[in-house]
């Protein structure tokens, strides 16, 4: 059967349109995937500890988006949000995550677990620190000649330093411990620097199951209701930074608190023991 030529030119054209649109979707798709990614600025706990590595392929495997941590203190964390350099946020500085919503840089604030802060030290505690209470224990470090390696990075373990100091009171600008250094570092280089001089030093506890230099060093103090270390997730606010991957972000927020992301986090554990304890529901 011979097909007519005005139903011959139809075909053609239908099909160089099938073609140039199957030519759009192919064209998209790579670019579509690789845009399927968020910048999460968050503690280097979360990093060191080893937590993102056990989270993040799941949460890949559930929603297909990528995540590109960077991972800085709590306090370099928010400022990196703050210019627009990240799209959410996994901190752990309660006051100033509440100030960042405050100011109109973040969405909600939602806590999505928490661990405690341990005060490590040499085994043979030569300052006398060990117990449960964490004021006490930076007393006698304040009057030792022990060396003390703070972070010094205005992180969150940093804050949370600077209160137990003010609790014992110690007045840091007035009277610093002779044997007080501050290295600006992350809390695995503090690690190593306080391993490398047997000095004490105050961590998160997950980071310090996951170390590995410990030479000398020990748990001296832990227990104390202040140790307690919340950590929360906030979306930057898209009506500060419109490039700011908002609903990326948000599903990004939503699976850390879900019951498939707090089982996630309830499930990474180091010899037997839990890192993190999930707690958005409470």
């Amino acid at each position: 059967m011979t097909v007519p030529s005005h139903a011959r030119r139809r075909l053609a054209a239908s099909l160089v349109a099938g073609t140039a649109a199957l030519a759009t979707v192919l064209a998209a798709g790579p670019a579509a995937a690789q845009d399927r990614f968020i910048v999460v600025a968050s503690t280097t706990s979360t990093e060191q500890s080893g937590l993102f590595g056990h989270l993040l392929p799941q949460f890949r495997q559930a929603t297909g988006i990528d995540v590109r941590v960077v991972a800085l203190g709590t306090g370099q964390a928010l400022d990196t949000a703050r210019r627009g350099d990240a799209d959410v946020v996994f901190v752990h500085d309660q006051v100033a995550e509440e100030k960042f919503v405050a100011e109109g840089f973040g969405l909600q604030r939602r806590p999505v677990m928490y661990n405690d802060f341990v005060l490590i030290g040499p085994k043979d505690d030569p300052a006398g620190t060990r117990g449960k209470d964490i004021a006490a224990a930076l007393q006698k470090v304040a009057g030792s000649s022990a060396v003390f390696v703070s972070r010094g990075d205005k992180s969150g373990t940093h804050a949370a330093e600077l209160r137990y100091w003010t609790a014992a009171g110690v007045d840091l600008d007035a009277n610093k411990p002779a044997g007080y250094k501050a290295c600006g570092c992350g809390m695995g280089p503090a690690l190593n620097i306080a391993a490398s001089s047997n000095a004490y030093v105050l961590a998160d506890r997950g980071t310090w199951l996951n170390f590995k230099n410990r030479a000398d060093l020990a748990i001296l103090v832990e227990g104390d209701k202040r140790l307690f270390n919340q950590y929360g997730v906030i979306v930057v606010n898209p009506a500060r930074h419109p490039h700011v991957k908002k609903d990326l972000a948000q599903t990004f927020a939503d699976w850390v608190v879900s019951p498939a992301g707090q089982s996630a986090i309830a499930g990474y554990k180091i010899g037997g023991e839990q890192l993190f304890f999930p707690n958005a529901n409470q």
